[in-house]
């Protein structure tokens, strides 16, 4: 069988439609202890929930997700994850909305780091709503090695000025579970401890990238008392369950600066919000 060539995969597409219901939106506030907004607006994040990828169950891979090789590129290094992403807002999301979801792979790209071979794959999508384009998003997901054991991670600075805003945070097993549910996100790193510290050896259940992600929104738009036009943000280090972290926040020129940090110091998200 001849080789793969990954890059035959750039400029697929995919699409996909779903409805986003009102129960959804009680769901998914009540997992963020949110409360119901004004004139059925949906939360900032929802659309994660949105169209989700199903597979049977038999198409599953050993670590819960969709089997490859279809939309995304047969990519064999087993361990993937959410590096980051950059969101535009167009308009908002509202209760009752017919959801379709344009998926196109941007780019694939094959390189080395500490740890070993990577490979990045950019995944853009467009939520469109009756009323035209609600989202523009960029998803950047990594592959990686199998690990052998427990690595340090390091976390990269992301200002040495203090945060203006603060807040503690944690995240328990129950929310992931939710989260997880939420997204028909079938993962194994989210739920399965066992698998999660054994075979990919984390600390702990590792925190969805974009659930972290949903946090740092909301919490932007806490502090700026309005939601963000625009919203960019890139893992650093994972984050695993039961962990103190606090959310942090500070302005920077048109908008404001945001990253996590563990009880240690250490950074697992940093971000930028735009309005």
């Amino acid at each position: 069988m001849p080789p793969v060539n990954l890059l035959d995969w750039v400029g697929r597409t995919q699409t996909g439609q779903d409805e986003l219901s009102a129960r959804l939106i009680d769901c998914f506030n009540a997992t963020f202890d949110h409360q119901a907004a004004a004139d059925n607006i949906a939360p900032r994040g929802i659309h994660w929930c949105l169209s989700p990828g199903i597979a049977q169950q038999s198409a599953l891979g050993p670590d819960g997700h969709p089997a490859r090789g279809e939309f995304l590129p047969p990519i064999a290094l087993p361990r993937r994850m959410w590096a980051g992403g950059a969101l535009t807002f167009h308009d908002d999301l509202r209760a009752g909305d017919k959801i379709t979801r344009n998926s196109r792979i941007a780019s694939v790209e094959e390189k080395h780091g500490r740890s070993g071979p990577l490979c990045f794959v950019a995944v853009t999508h467009e939520i469109i709503s009756p009323r035209g384009l609600a989202i523009s998003e960029r998803q950047d997901i990594v592959y990686r090695a199998a690990s052998s054991g427990p690595s340090a991670a390091v976390p990269s600075p992301v200002s040495s000025a203090p945060p203006q805003w603060r807040r503690a945070c944690r995240v328990d097993t129950v929310q992931l579970f939710r989260y997880s549910a939420l997204t028909f996100n079938g993962h194994r790193i989210h739920y399965d401890r066992d698998y999660a510290t054994q075979t990919e050896h984390y600390p702990g259940l590792v925190v969805h990238g974009p659930l972290q992600a949903t946090l740092l929104q909301h919490f932007a738009a806490e502090c700026a008392g309005a939601a963000p036009k625009q919203f960019n943000f890139r893992g650093l280090s994972p984050l695993t369950d039961g962990e103190n972290f606090t959310l942090n926040a500070r302005p920077f020129d048109d908008g404001i600066e945001l990253w996590s940090e563990t009880g240690d110091g250490g950074l697992t998200m940093q971000a930028k919000a735009v309005f």
